[in-house]
């Protein structure tokens, strides 16, 4: 996926979730933030930032925060790259080969989950999550408790029941990581619904991405640890 119109800036401070402050061409820019998370190791004073230039009458800011520089790795921030970049990764048959038909926002019951898809042999829902909290090469899920991340892991258990395919597919928004594994100090129970879940039979995927300031693309499957806060040292990776 590419975004336009890309321009250079340097991070401030952030009022609030949706607004940064950042100076461009020696002029400071109320910007929208295109993520929600904390992102604290991210956006630090005097960090480089890439934002996208967007000139509308419906928007209050005229940029928008998409790519940080945090100690020379790129990592895109965009809310809403991972499942762009899932769709095309998918077309291309990265997560499984000779995808026939592919659907985004397919409800089943009460539920809505980012992507149905089918090939000769299987029907399956998938569910995108962005990953852009890194430590020491560990990427890590949540960056804040998430109460709808549960709901999504407890209903994919489900639609494994039903008889569909199921699969998380954790879209790290970087490159060059040891493996991901799930963040347990700040939300326990997202940890341990994904490994229920992976025992109901949900195939629980990572992919990196290659992150440039105007783009992001999907590139490599990374090491899955399940074991939580001692997984470099506990159990052996899935590679699903």
């Amino acid at each position: 996926m590419r975004y336009d119109n890309i321009v250079k800036g340097e991070f401030i401070s952030r009022p609030n979730r949706f607004i940064a402050n950042v100076k461009i061409d020696g002029r400071v820019h109320k910007c929208h933030v295109k993520n929600t998370g904390r992102c604290r190791e991210l956006l630090v004073p005097g960090c480089e930032v890439w934002l996208e230039h967007v000139k509308s009458e419906k928007r209050k800011t005229e940029y928008s925060l998409i790519t940080v520089n945090k100690g020379g790795r790129l990592i895109n921030m965009d809310s809403q790259a991972p499942n762009k970049a899932a769709e095309e990764w998918l077309e291309r048959g990265g997560l499984v080969p000779c995808i026939k038909l592919l659907k985004r926002e397919r409800k089943w019951g009460d539920s809505r989950f980012d992507f149905y898809f089918e090939t000769e042999t299987e029907k399956a829902f998938a569910e995108v999550k962005g990953v852009t909290l890194e430590e020491n090469g560990v990427v890590m899920f949540p960056d804040a408790p998430t109460e709808r991340g549960v709901k999504h892991v407890k209903e994919l258990c489900r639609l494994k029941q039903e008889g569909f395919g199921a699969y998380i597919i954790f879209v790290i928004q970087m490159k060059d990581v040891d493996y991901f594994t799930p963040n347990v100090k700040t939300h326990r129970e997202f940890a341990e619904a994904l490994c229920q879940a992976e025992r109901a039979g949900v195939k629980i995927v990572a992919a990196d991405c290659l992150v440039t300031p105007d783009t992001m693309e999907i590139k490599d499957r990374v090491k899955v640890f399940l074991s939580g806060e001692n997984a470099s040292q506990e159990g052996e990776p899935s590679y699903e």
